[in-house]
């Protein structure tokens, strides 16, 4: 798995984005497990260890354990519309808790064995998140490169301040500004989370 990682967005303000020279179509695909949900707040360190409280056992899916799995993810509402699935792949790895993957969908997993086969409803607001308003902002066309073929649906990479990258989408524009939407693609979506879980390891 290959991603952009970074702790949520500030996009309070306008002017702690630039463009990156680092953009890309509408059609890229992603990791989704280890999208930004940018309506997260950030957890404090006693949240994250909460589920780490019980002793779980050893070949269990918990803290501390690293899990092999294959999964797929789909909309509930049209479970054969896949978004996701390495199904058809080998199984991938990762540490529970280590933030490779949104907490709603390594909850879902709590308590699963090797040999389990399970789906389960992620809900939105747990998954993606839900749609915010403050997540779409308005840029000066100047700002963008001037080769730029700016689109609706563009996907273009920004960056902050503090050089964290961030996916916005072109949600409108004219001659004199850029409509951007961060908020997640998947956002106000309910996710039907299916795993086959291949392994679990004590680390």
């Amino acid at each position: 798995m290959t991603v952009l990682m970074s702790k949520p967005a500030d996009n309070s303000e306008n002017g702690n984005k630039s463009v990156s020279e680092n953009k890309s179509n509408k059609n890229s695909d992603f990791d989704l497990l280890r999208v930004i949900n940018l309506n997260a707040e950030v957890e404090s360190e006693a949240d994250s260890k909460k589920l780490g409280l019980k002793d779980y056992p050893e070949d269990e899916v918990s803290p501390g354990k690293l899990i092999t799995l294959n999964f797929s993810l789909a909309p509930t509402d049209n479970p054969t519309a896949l978004i996701d699935s390495n199904f058809d792949k080998g199984p991938v790895s990762f540490k529970y808790g280590d933030g490779n993957i949104l907490t709603g969908f390594e909850d879902a997993m709590i308590g699963l064995k090797a040999g389990d086969k399970k789906s389960f409803t992620v809900n939105a607001e747990q998954a993606f998140g839900l749609r915010n308003e403050d997540n779409i902002h308005c840029y000066p066309r100047y700002q963008f490169p001037a080769d730029l073929l700016i689109e609706k649906g563009l996907m273009i990479s920004f960056s902050d301040v503090g050089g964290n990258e961030q996916a916005g989408v072109i949600a409108e524009f004219n001659a004199d500004e850029v409509k951007v939407d961060f908020n997640h693609p998947l956002a106000d979506i309910d996710i039907l989370f299916t795993v086959d879980i291949k392994a679990v390891k004590l680390i």
